[in-house]
């Protein structure tokens, strides 16, 4: 339990860091927010691929969920800052 928690932490921190890094611009959110929004990022996105019906047969590291994570992330990432009045700064 612990280690699936902790190893949503580092997911979480992963995906919302590579998230943060495909934005144009400088996004004033604090790595708390980036983490819970990496995690977030995650879950959706390994929903959405596996309900459209991706396998991963071979095994090994699964790209598309990630590749969508980072995508989702960023996305979410948007949001926050659109709501929040956060503006990225280039």
């Amino acid at each position: 339990m612990i280690g699936t928690i902790i190893g949503a932490i580092i997911g979480g921190l992963i995906i919302g860091a590579l998230a943060r890094l495909v934005l144009p611009g400088k996004q004033d959110i604090s790595i708390v927010v980036t983490i819970i929004l990496g995690i977030l990022g995650s879950l959706i996105a390994s929903w959405l691929v596996y309900a459209l019906g991706y396998s991963n047969g071979n095994g090994g590291f699964k790209w598309i969920p990630f590749i969508v994570g980072i995508i989702v992330a960023a996305i979410l990432i948007t949001i926050y800052g659109s709501v929040t009045g956060r503006k990225n700064r280039v």
